[in-house]
């Protein structure tokens, strides 16, 4: 037998110690590997349970919106109305909960004439009352319109115009604003129609001018009524590639009115308002676009 030198001594000792370091590595990936499996299936898990809390809350919250929603427009409906308290209560709670997908502009006008039609010849006390439900009808009507401006300002332009009621404004032509909103430059003007002091409603003659890819610049007009009664989520003007545009009554005295433009994005529009396919593919197409400059 050939005399061992070195290698061969350190290999006789390091065999069983490469069999241990080996067994070694095994056992500890095995542990971390049980051990991540272990840690991302309670992740899972948790995400399933959270998931499915989350469906039945939504669930829950729909049944009782919906039970809600039936209850409180039976009301209107109703061939017994006759409580302006009742119907002033019940058209706040539609305001406050379903103004993202009610035009309820008809309800607020109908109310209003119902009250009107009962001030007259009504005792002092009674009157008073009425009075006191139609500032509650603006005011809730405010406040809705007051919270669609806050979301819609945060992702739109917004252009402020006074109304002087000193004199006859109507006829007059407010000054015009440029506003760029998704790299599209919109260029609207305002003129006052009319002024209904008792309503206290502005008649509007809106002026819209944006670009055109295809066929330049283009001009586009609308006539409406400015009121506290109209919200800009669902009474606006629809523009190119989606886009929005809504006039809000701010405020109206002897002396002025506040008016406020806002230009915003479609998909802020309300819940009854569906793109058209068209919209939708040129949206799609410009978001691929943007993450790859080089597709057609």
């Amino acid at each position: 037998m050939p005399p061992r030198d070195g290698w061969d001594k350190a290999a006789i000792i390091l065999q069983p110690v490469g069999g241990l370091f080996t067994a070694l590595a095994i056992a500890i990936l095995g542990y971390y590997s049980s051990d991540y499996l272990n840690r991302r299936q309670a992740i899972e898990t948790n995400t399933r349970l959270y998931s499915e809390l989350m469906s039945r809350r939504e669930e829950s919250e729909s049944a009782l919106r919906k039970d809600m929603f039936v209850s409180i427009i039976s009301s209107f409906l109703s061939p017994a109305r006759g409580d302006l308290n009742a119907d002033v209560l019940n058209l706040e709670l539609l305001a406050y909960n379903f103004h993202e997908s009610l035009n309820l502009k008809p309800l607020f006008y109908d109310l209003r004439r119902r009250i009107e039609k009962s001030e007259v010849g009504a005792a002092p006390t009674a009157r008073a009352e009425l009075v006191s439900y139609t500032e509650r009808l603006e005011r809730v009507a405010r406040e809705i319109a007051r919270k669609q401006m806050i979301v819609l300002e945060g992702v739109g332009r917004k252009t402020d115009r006074t109304v002087d009621l000193t004199g006859d404004p109507e006829g007059t032509t407010l000054e015009s604003a440029t506003l760029m909103l998704d790299g599209i430059e919109t260029t609207v003007s305002m003129d006052v129609l009319s002024v209904d002091r008792r309503a206290r409603e502005i008649g509007i003659g809106l002026t819209i001018e944006q670009p055109d890819p295809e066929l330049g610049r283009q001009t586009k007009t609308a006539t409406f009524v400015a009121s506290f009664f109209d919200f800009p989520m669902i009474d606006n003007t629809r523009l190119v590639r989606g886009q929005r545009c809504a006039v809000v009554l701010n405020a109206f005295s002897e002396q002025s009115a506040d008016l406020t433009l806002v230009l915003f994005p479609g998909t802020y529009a309300s819940l009854k308002e569906k793109p058209y396919y068209n919209e939708v593919i040129e949206s799609v197409l410009s978001a691929t676009k943007k993450i790859n400059p080089q597709a057609r």
